[in-house]
């Protein structure tokens, strides 16, 4: 069995393009620090379906993708820590897009059915 590689997002974060990635670990690590809440719950907030995600769960999930991108913890959380509260727009856009990547492949038109002409609809279906 192959074992595909997950994808990273790539994102600006303190003047460099970094590698970020969401894997299972990371996620649980975020919902343990945040129990209940969720990453789903933050997903739902990021895309406009409930109130607007707190700073502090958009830094650590930006954080995390770095982890998974692999940054140590202490360098991911130093160098969001290092980021001024006017670049918190910035962040939230990226984790927004980390989360789409992660959870929703289809929303970045990576859907490996549509490259192979077998989308929703097509007349082959």
């Amino acid at each position: 069995m192959a074992i595909s590689q997950t994808e990273a997002c790539m994102g600006r974060i303190g003047g460099a393009e970094r590698r970020l990635i969401l894997r299972n670990g990371e996620i649980e690590r975020f919902e343990l620090q945040y129990a209940p809440f969720g990453a789903f719950e933050l997903f739902d907030q990021l895309y406009g379906r409930g109130p607007a995600p707190q700073v502090r769960h958009v830094r650590d999930i930006v954080a995390l993708g770095l982890v998974g991108g692999g940054m140590s913890s202490q360098a991911a959380d130093d160098l969001i820590a290092a980021q001024p509260p006017e670049e918190n727009l910035h962040l939230r856009a990226l984790a927004q897009r980390l989360m789409g990547q992660t959870f929703l492949k289809l929303a970045l038109g990576e859907d490996k059915k549509k490259e192979v002409g077998s989308a929703v609809g097509s007349p082959t279906e």
